[in-house]
């Protein structure tokens, strides 16, 4: 039971290849666009980047733009501290395009928040 006043937080995530329900509806999102023509390509947890001895990343989901450019897109529902440090180290490491997303309650008009780093 938790402390009276605390949130309980899941423990580390789902197994390796698994999605949570915001990822799996990002991967719809991202299906649509692959469909449209507006992405060519994407995988779920399709890459890992060594960010330094020891201590790496695996984006949500690796997407090939329609312009060819390489994205890593990380979709949130809430960012803790180290989730934000480790994106924003790959992007200063990597020469890639870094996308967080996150869904937007219906109340704001739903879809999805963009953040680029």
């Amino acid at each position: 039971m938790a402390a009276q006043g605390k949130a309980m937080l899941a423990l580390g995530r789902l197994k390796v290849g698994q999605m949570n329900k915001t990822e799996a509806a990002y991967a719809e999102r991202l299906r649509q666009l692959e469909a449209a023509g507006e992405i060519q390509w994407h995988k779920f947890e399709g890459i890992k980047l060594r960010l330094a001895d020891g201590m790496f990343y695996t984006p949500d989901f690796a997407v090939l733009a329609a312009d060819g450019v390489m994205e890593l897109h990380e979709v949130k529902g809430f960012w803790m501290d180290d989730a934000r440090v480790k994106i924003k180290m790959a992007a200063a490491l990597y020469p890639m395009r870094f996308i967080a997303v996150r869904v937007k309650p219906k109340r704001d008009g739903g879809g999805w928040a963009v953040e680029e780093f």
